[in-house]
């Protein structure tokens, strides 16, 4: 097929890359550990672990998981827990196990986290303690059979152990009382005298490495089965786009959490891969802390999403950090504002750069080039190894610069959804084309820009929001008859939902609605606004026409 963007390549990017170098996620991760070893691979609030480290703590894991009379090789392993040194740990050593990994957003309510547990069938979670409580109403209805709990300090030196986990508890109280029977402390796995042989499980590039769960437009959220050989990929389809910057002793930045397939794929393995010393960021909606760490440390990259860049520069201390080194500022999740990235250069002498990815393709498909100085409001190009179409409604492939639904072909492309064969076979064709279910175009260079959305998704600060899911949990209030959910521009969100609703008690008022959504929903996933109708505009098939409402 005709490949434009090859044409815009510069010398250095090949045009397809070997994955044939590892066979499968666990050769990368003892590639990384045997050559980075004596460097420091993360740090968080000031404790640095080396690759070193990682590699010990990991094969501990991993020797406990495989003991565990309750788990086997392919069992899933649930994951909920922010950006700390458990984090790193705890993926390399559920790989290591010859286990899957089911990412877990730690903002879930019981009621998503218990639909995540019951269709990938996890059984066993690993958990950070502020998060506990949200487990302990989820386990009904689920296979957990092993719940870790592990608290923030537990990589801590003894003093600031327990003064981080002491103030966390009793003094900032942002730890709810929880209550687990059988449970194990992640700490005592690492101080057991109980000796475990760790012995590395013979998988293949096609076995699943991680259930990394996204949403649809209809229905709940379903687990994207993203193989070793995905994730290797886009590993080294990313090392290929970034080799000219490449340098030892780089550091990275990492503020979006390492649960979102962006932050997983770029920030954890691409930067392990070459041996970067990473800045975990715990909380970087403190914009204000977030600031003062990043005066610490001369970075060479940063990624993150156009709201996490916006709130950045707003800070009167941002200034004063020392952007000498920095060489790549990367955003993803949402569409970077041109605004936000010509302030960014004004004041760090880079611009932000974006690309373009899917949960679905592990996750990137296009990038800018890392030599660009200024922002042109693409998706970039392709990287190595992947094809991109454009197709009308009956399938024909579009033209240049004709709009029309985008649709990728790569060895990055999810194995599938799932059990759930009916979508995977609505997503991916018998050829191997993705239909991403987005609106674009391809100019004369192979730039790939971004239209629209086929779906009725609404992005949130990055996160995927589905209009649905809000829908069927908004209809469940005994006051509404009816309600739509879209996205509407937000100027510090990118988009917030807004509900059109029918409601039957006249007493029903826009902050009963959403203080109700509270109960239910992720905090991104809150309406910001209600309006209230006497009917909702409908097709003669009775489907509501989400476009009549836009506007209004």
């Amino acid at each position: 097929m005709n490949k434009p963007w090859l044409k815009t390549y510069p010398k250095d990017i090949p045009p397809e890359i070997d994955s044939s170098k590892f066979d499968t996620l666990v050769d990368v991760i003892d590639h990384s550990f045997s050559k980075y070893g004596k460097s420091v691979a993360f740090c968080n609030m000031g404790i640095e672990l080396k690759y070193s480290d990682i590699d010990r703590f990991s094969k501990q894991l991993a020797s406990f998981l495989q003991s565990h009379s309750s788990l086997r090789p392919g069992d899933r392993i649930a994951v909920m827990m922010p950006n700390i040194l458990q984090y790193p740990i705890t993926i390399m050593g559920i790989l290591r196990a010859g286990m899957v990994v089911v990412n877990v957003n730690p903002l879930y309510t019981a009621r998503e986290l218990r639909h995540q547990l019951k269709d990938s069938g996890a059984k066993a979670i690993i958990v950070l303690e502020n998060f506990a409580s949200t487990v302990s109403e989820a386990l009904d209805e689920s296979d957990i059979e092993l719940v870790i709990v592990t608290k923030v300090g537990d990589h801590f030196p003894i003093l600031k152990k327990y003064i981080v986990n002491f103030i966390l508890k009793y003094i900032k109280r942002i730890v709810p009382l929880w209550k687990i029977k059988g449970y194990i402390n992640y700490s005592d796995i690492f101080s057991s005298k109980e000796s475990f042989d760790y012995k590395k499980f013979d998988l293949s590039g096609n076995d699943i490495a991680f259930l990394q769960y996204t949403g649809g437009t209809t229905g709940l959220s379903k687990g994207a089965m993203l193989t070793h050989k995905n994730i290797i990929t886009n590993i080294l389809q990313l090392d290929a786009w970034t080799k000219p910057i490449q340098k030892k002793g780089d550091i990275v930045v990492t503020p979006l959490p390492l649960y979102h397939i962006f932050s997983l794929s770029l920030n954890l393995f691409l930067f392990m891969y070459l041996g970067a010393y990473n800045l975990l960021i715990t909380n970087p909606k403190d914009i204000n802390g977030f600031v003062k760490e990043l005066k610490k440390y001369s970075f060479s990259y940063i990624t993150g999403v156009n709201t996490l860049y916006a709130a950045l520069l707003r800070d009167p201390q941002f200034r004063n950090i020392d952007f000498s080194n920095l060489k790549l500022a990367m955003g993803g999740g949402m569409a970077v504002q041109k605004e936000t990235s010509e302030k960014w250069k004004a004041i760090t002498g880079r611009p932000i750069v974006q690309g373009y990815g899917l949960t679905e393709t592990s996750p990137v498909v296009s990038a800018t080039l890392i030599s660009s100085s200024n922002f042109n409001g693409a998706a970039g190009l392709p990287v190595p190894s992947t094809e991109l179409k454009i197709i009308d409604k009956e399938g024909i492939i579009l033209p240049i610069n004709e709009v029309g639904e985008i649709c990728i072909r790569g060895p990055q492309v999810m194995k599938g959804y799932w059990r759930n064969k009916e979508a995977t076979t609505v997503s991916i064709s018998p050829e191997g084309w993705f239909h991403s279910g987005d609106l674009g175009h391809i100019d004369e260079e192979g730039y790939l820009f971004i239209d629209d959305r086929l779906t009725d998704m609404i992005i949130v600060s990055g996160f995927n929001v589905y209009p649905s899911e809000i829908e069927d949990f908004v209809i469940t209030h005994p006051g509404i008859d009816e309600v739509a959910a879209i996205g509407v521009p937000d100027s510090d969100s990118g988009e917030a939902v807004k509900l059109f609703v029918v409601k039957n008690d006249d007493k029903l008022t826009s902050r009963a609605i959403i203080d109700f959504c509270r109960q239910g929903l992720t905090g991104y996933k809150i309406p910001q606004s209600v309006k209230f109708c006497d009917d909702l505009p409908k097709t003669n098939v009775g489907k509501i026409l989400k476009r009549a409402l836009k506007g209004n």
